[in-house]
């Protein structure tokens, strides 16, 4: 009777989009920041050119546009995976409001445990969550201000070409937060990083059979 094979915590597509993933979203944010500075929203933040991509900020729009193409289809590809192969239940449901409070606890107290590589508490779930929302309202932002007459209805959800803009900073700002947090928790457990790499532990693997020794009967 066929068993179920064993899996790896990451499987090979997941290790290879989360990486292409990583780095479109490095070229979007620093790109992101070139085009900023040429019109900027808050007086006072202006991002420094050696952490920003292109000389001026066309150039920041051509990576801009270049990233956004990987991340856009990068992105697809993820979520099909994930929903196709129940990858999203698995690993980021459920979520209870006491495991969060929990967690947020003992994380204040240094006290979070990182036992088991292969289930993420609520507060990680929480945030795995919360980045793939802002990843939907980043492109719908994103596209409001790219071709604001073409796109004139969806422009009309965020009022209006000033505040798309702000939603979109807003969402950059959100993924800048979490990637910080995400690196800080891998250098903090690096074998999460290792398992990002390798693709880390089986699970799902089925027991191993119990061996009976077998017991002579008495011939009759």
């Amino acid at each position: 009777m066929p068993t179920a094979k064993a899996r790896r915590l990451h499987p090979l597509p997941v290790r290879i989009m989360h990486w292409t993933n990583a780095v479109a979203m490095l070229i979007m944010i620093d790109s992101g920041w070139k085009i900023y500075n040429d019109e900027v929203i808050f007086g006072w933040l202006h991002f420094p050119d050696a952490i920003t991509f292109g000389p001026w900020a066309q150039h920041g729009l051509q990576w801009h546009f270049f990233g956004m193409w990987i991340l856009f289809l990068n992105g697809i590809a993820y979520v099909t995976y994930g929903l196709l192969t129940g990858r999203f239940r698995r690993m980021l449901l459920p979520i209870g409001l006491s495991d969060i409070v929990a967690n947020v606890r003992d994380a204040l107290r240094f006290r979070l445990a990182h036992d088991d590589p292969t289930r993420y508490n609520a507060v990680q779930r929480t945030l795995y969550i919360g980045v793939l929302l802002a990843g939907v309202l980043v492109v719908l932002s994103g596209l409001a201000i790219w071709k604001p007459v073409q796109f004139s209805e969806l422009l009309t959800l965020f009022y209006d070409f000033q505040t798309a803009r702000l939603v979109h900073f807003l969402c950059m700002a959100a993924f800048v937060g979490f990637l910080v947090v995400h690196v800080t928790l891998a250098l903090l457990v690096p074998r999460t990083l290792v398992a990002m790499v390798t693709g880390g532990p089986e699970v799902g693997a089925p027991p191993a059979p119990k061996v009976e020794a077998a017991t002579a009967t008495p011939a009759e």
